[in-house]
């Protein structure tokens, strides 16, 4: 599996089912666990003028198809656009109770440059993005089949309510 601070080769990750990553306590998530559900993976922000409606929607697609068994929303906050994710790990856990947030949230990461989360260049490499395969801004979203294979891309004026049509699509394959 791809440990977030070892170099690997790119050609060698089959999915994000490849990756571990850290949740908010620090503590190693194979992603393996989510192998047979769809997963939308966001970059999400507390304090971003998307924030609102964003959140919203997620939790009301993560109320619609958890009893599923087969989704997950995977979010990992980033504080690499304007600030907008200052929180620190203590301060999120705190956040996601209030908000009442119930799919899974993993350590602040970065999505771009040098230090950018291996599962996120995975991600990018996939799916690339209109103008450049970076991350523009909070709240892109990539939707993952139950193999782990980024299908779709989304940008962050894409709403999570818009995307439950692709979901539901590959929902049953």
């Amino acid at each position: 599996m791809a440990d977030e601070n070892i170099e690997f080769d790119w050609k060698s990750v089959d999915s994000i089912f490849d990756f571990v990553v850290k949740n908010l306590d620090g503590e190693d998530v194979p992603l393996e666990q989510y192998r047979g559900k769809v997963c939308l993976v966001v970059n999400v922000a507390s304090n971003c003028g998307l924030t609102k409606s964003n959140y919203r929607q997620l939790k009301e697609l993560y109320e619609k198809l958890k009893d599923t068994d087969k989704f997950a929303i995977l979010a990992f906050p980033c504080n690499q656009f304007a600030g907008q994710e200052p929180a620190c790990e203590t301060d999120l856990k705190e956040f996601k109770l209030k908000q009442k947030i119930e799919f899974d949230f993993f350590a602040k990461i970065n999505v771009n440059g040098k230090e950018a989360a291996p599962l996120y260049n995975y991600l990018k490499s996939k799916q690339g993005g209109i103008l450049g395969n970076f991350i523009k801004w909070n709240f892109t979203k990539f939707l993952c089949n139950k193999q782990g294979i980024p299908v779709s891309r989304y940008g962050p004026s894409t709403e999570p309510l818009e995307i439950e049509k692709d979901i539901m699509a590959i929902l049953d394959d």
